[in-house]
C-alpha cells in the first residue's frame, strides 16, 4: 500500500497503481473495442525538461508519465491521469504539460 492508501493490482494487462487506474483502463479498452477511441496506450512518458550538464555533473530530466493516452473519435489526442491525490509535484507537471506540449491532462 502506498502512502496515499492505493493498492497495486496485477492483472493479465499488467500492474496498475490503483483500483481506480485499473477500472479506467477497463473502460478505455471497451471504448477502443467500440471504436470510440484509438491507439490506447498506458504509461506514456513525456520529457518536460531534458537532462542538463553543469560543472561537475548532470541534472536528471524531469519526466511526466501519463496513465493513459489515446485519440478520441475526432482524432484529438487525449492524455489522462487516474488521480486520487493531487500532489504538488503532479500539479507542476500537469502545468508543464500544457506549457511544453499544449496538452491539458484530464483527471479521472
Amino acid at each position: 500500500m502506498s502512502k496515499y492508501h492505493a493498492i497495486k493490482i496485477t492483472t493479465p494487462d499488467g500492474t496498475f497503481d490503483s483500483k481506480r487506474e485499473y477500472a479506467r483502463w477497463c473502460e478505455l479498452k471497451m471504448l477502443q473495442k467500440a471504436r470510440e477511441i484509438t491507439d490506447l496506450r498506458r504509461q506514456v512518458s513525456f520529457t518536460l525538461i531534458p537532462s542538463q550538464k553543469y560543472d561537475g555533473g548532470t541534472e536528471r530530466p524531469v519526466v511526466y508519465i501519463a496513465d493513459f493516452q489515446y485519440y478520441d473519435k475526432y482524432g484529438k489526442l487525449v492524455v489522462e491521469d487516474a488521480k486520487g491525490v493531487r500532489t504538488k509535484e503532479y500539479v507542476i507537471k500537469r502545468k508543464l504539460m500544457l506549457q511544453c506540449f499544449g496538452i491539458h491532462v484530464q483527471e479521472v
